[in-house]
């Protein structure tokens, strides 16, 4: 097996091809070099290999010497060395690159940014989805070729970018933007779909509408036994009798007196007072 400390050619299994064709190094030191298993060296040189490869020259790619080479076929016990370890490819600065199978969701996803988030800017759209300012434009326009079959859906869910990339880019736009920070955090933070979203609102304006039917119901139970009352006040005075005189009134409507009531029970007090010593001074000859 290969060295850990010891890089590999930039195209192994090619290298390896290539090292089995024109040189009499062993399997085990190709193996050694190119980082592979010596079994695979062995099924490349049986052509048993499950894939053919095109031999790599390692010495034109500057990672091998003929020196080197010559070394190794002089001692089968000899490790090759790397003469210039290949340069690793890193990617340039462009758009964010999104696999064929998923490109055709790209102006689903924009859209559905430029509708709910309208703070980001044509610039984080490109970088978070991977697409150009062009695109945008159009579909912000509804000039786009295909506008008719775009439909506004959440990029996390379509697979473009994730949830914590998004959310960072509502943040910084609604900060960049003045809006309340705070706010667009917490709800950006929600892990909660649409759908549940959607659900709960229907939830609570059907209790908020099942509290207001039971509130009203209160309201004309009271009404409607306020009504009885004065019905059987204008009865009394009458003479009549009034079937809903002995009805007590609902538990939510305590029994207040009336004005009248109000007005009497004061002077009945106190006549009631006066009246008390008086007859206790007849009272008095009669034990005598």
């Amino acid at each position: 097996m290969a060295d850990k400390a010891q890089p590999t050619p930039l195209m192994p299994h090619a290298t390896a091809t290539w090292l089995v064709d024109h040189t009499g190094l062993s399997f085990e030191q190709i193996a050694q070099f190119c980082g592979l298993h010596i079994l695979e060296v062995q099924a490349m040189a049986d052509d048993l290999a499950g894939s053919k490869y095109t031999g790599r020259d390692p010495v034109h790619a500057g990672e091998l010497t003929l020196e080197e080479i010559e070394k190794g076929q002089a001692d089968p016990e000899y490790k090759l060395k790397m003469h210039k370890a290949p340069v690793e490819v890193t990617r340039t600065k462009g758009p964010r690159y999104t696999p064929v199978s998923k490109r055709q969701d790209k102006p689903d996803g924009i859209a559905w940014i430029l509708r709910n988030h309208p703070e980001v800017s044509d610039a984080q759209i490109s970088k978070l989805i991977g697409t150009t300012r062009n695109t945008i434009g159009a579909i912000r326009e509804r000039s786009h070729w295909n506008i008719q079959n775009i439909q506004p859906k959440d990029p996390v869910t379509l697979g473009l970018c994730s949830q914590r990339e998004l959310d960072a880019v509502v943040a910084k736009a609604a900060k960049r933007a003045g809006t309340d920070e705070e706010a667009v955090v917490a709800d950006a933070g929600d892990g909660r779909s649409d759908k549940d979203r959607l659900i709960e609102e229907l939830r609570a304006e059907r209790e908020a509408n099942v509290k207001a039917a039971a509130e009203a119901a209160q309201e004309a139970e009271a009404e409607a036994w306020l009504a009885a009352k004065r019905a059987a006040e204008e009865a009394g005075d009458d003479g009549a009798v009034n079937p809903h005189e002995d009805t007590e009134p609902p538990a939510f409507a305590p029994s207040q007196p009336s004005e009248e009531e109000a007005l009497t029970a004061p002077l009945e007090d106190a006549a009631s007072e006066k009246a008390a010593p008086a007859e206790a001074e007849e009272e008095k000859p009669e034990a005598e």
